[in-house]
């Protein structure tokens, strides 16, 4: 099913879980990990069997961010897929989302430690749940350095700017609770059953309409910058000829009949 020794990729029905595996570093980013979470972004993207994409980590902890030794000249692990970041140097971005939204919702399961890079990786999930003693924050002006993962850019645009400045100027650390109070996150459940919670939020997901789903997400995204406007003249483009395919048809029908529908995403 793929994935590499530092990202573990298994199904769940519907949903492509993906593990950030590398416990004994705090599943810190390593070139294997990165790697393997380009190949499942595409994984999920490509296979229309996969309607949702649960990201989380091994061992009590999400991300604890770049690997520091590494940045700081002592090699990182897996040399054997340099070749990969050579082909495409922008590869470790994708990997990152920044450079790459994937189509099929993406929810994050967060335990323990979710900072620096785990918090830049997290801006581009869409929906996030977190164990209560979960930590989040961006620490690089911390160590002289800048959080070149697209947090200047987006954690602004996605909570309040004062929350985003004081986040990114003061390189502390924040609490689940905190994190959902100013909105980084969405839910806070108790430690140990975020993994849990997120395929139970998929397993919702993928019970709807994966054209209408997939849709709706792109059109969030699209209109985010655009004026009203322009915003709702977009919407339309996108959602009237959803109501047009045979899952549309097909869910009126099964609504109608009082059972469950069965969409092929046509």
């Amino acid at each position: 099913m793929g994935g590499t020794e530092h990202l573990t990729v298994q199904r769940e029905g519907a949903t492509l879980v993906l593990t950030l595996n590398r416990p004994e570093s705090k599943n810190a980013l390593s070139l294997p990990m990165l790697v393997g979470l380009y190949d499942g972004w595409l994984a999920a993207d490509e296979d229309e069997e996969v309607r949702s994409v649960v990201l989380t980590g091994a061992g009590g902890c999400f991300c604890a961010g770049m690997d520091l030794k590494a940045l700081a000249g002592k090699g990182m692990e897996g040399e054997q897929y340099r070749d990969r970041m050579t082909a495409d140097p922008d590869l470790h971005w994708k990997a990152m989302l920044r450079h790459h939204r994937p189509r099929k919702p993406v929810i994050a399961a967060v335990e323990g430690h979710c900072v620096a890079g785990g918090t830049e990786i997290l801006q581009g999930t869409d929906i996030r749940i977190a164990g209560e003693s979960a930590t989040f924050g961006l620490f690089e002006v911390r160590r002289g350095l800048f959080p070149i993962g697209g947090s200047t850019v987006r954690l602004p645009r996605q909570i309040a700017r004062t929350h985003a400045l004081e986040m990114l100027l003061t390189g502390r650390p924040y609490s689940a609770d905190e994190a959902a109070r100013i909105g980084l996150i969405g839910r806070v459940v108790p430690d140990g059953t975020a993994l849990e919670a997120a395929l139970a939020v998929a397993e919702q997901i993928n019970a709807c309409g994966p054209l209408a789903v997939e849709e709706v997400k792109a059109s969030v995204y699209e209109t985010a910058e655009m004026t009203e406007t322009d915003g709702l003249a977009a919407e339309l483009k996108r959602g009237w000829p959803v109501f047009a395919t045979a899952d549309a048809k097909e869910g009126a029908r099964a609504f109608a009949e009082k059972r469950p529908p069965v969409y092929r995403r046509h």
